[in-house]
């Protein structure tokens, strides 16, 4: 006797979705903000990972309680923010950075999702520098690095400074504000960048959470 073909009422059956693939997963900015421009990328992320679908908690880094540290162990990933200054990543970052050997002795972060952004005065003002500073801390947690995932724009004379990535980083969000401008200077394509920055995070996030949850099924 043939046994008849799955309908497709039984192939797809309730039990085959998983509810938890439709967590929304959790995104934490950890950042330092010393005159205002960096705070205007943190929430540029913030406002693209909302859009995306996250939950997002925004943690001044310089200011930061328990419960602030608790929210960053609960998040699925955490995107590092500074302005550069002299070269690196601001003394107040740093200074948050040392205060999570905490949770690197305990693993505490273990696989989490990572990604990071920057501004500074000069068009490069050595940003990378501050942008591999974020990585490597990611990577001694042992998180996940998640790159801009943009290609480098402004770069031809049909380009223009008003492109995504106009400044041509690849590793992270990297803006440019001349010094003598105050938050509201910050370049609109730059903050339109960190957006897609907070896009992409929640984006892959979300992937990390649904897998997670079919895997534990």
């Amino acid at each position: 006797m043939t046994t008849p073909a799955p309908t497709a009422s039984c192939a797809a059956s309730p039990s085959s979705a998983s509810p938890a693939a439709a967590v929304p997963p959790v995104v934490a900015i950890a950042h330092h903000s010393g005159f205002g421009h960096t705070a205007v990328l943190a929430e540029a992320v913030r406002e693209g990972a909302a859009d995306a679908g996250a939950t997002v908690h925004l943690v001044k880094v310089d200011e930061i309680t328990e419960e602030q540290w608790g929210l960053l162990d609960a998040a699925d990933a955490i995107v590092f923010g500074s302005p550069t200054y002299m070269g690196t990543a601001s003394g107040a970052f740093h200074v948050f950075a040392e205060a999570t050997s905490k949770r690197w002795a305990t693993r505490a972060w273990q696989d989490k999702l990572a990604a990071g952004f920057t501004n500074s005065g000069s068009k490069s003002g050595d940003k990378l520098h501050t942008l591999q500073f974020f990585s490597v801390l990611a990577a001694q947690h042992g998180m996940h690095w998640i790159n801009l995932g943009l290609p480098s724009g402004w770069h031809s004379t049909t380009a223009s400074e008003n492109d995504l990535n106009r400044l041509g980083f690849y590793l992270g969000a990297g803006a440019q504000t001349d010094t003598d401008r105050g938050p509201d200077g910050v370049h609109k394509a730059d903050i339109a960048t960190a957006e897609h920055l907070g896009r992409r995070v929640a984006a892959q996030a979300a992937i990390y959470v649904a897998g997670r949850a079919a895997i534990a099924v």
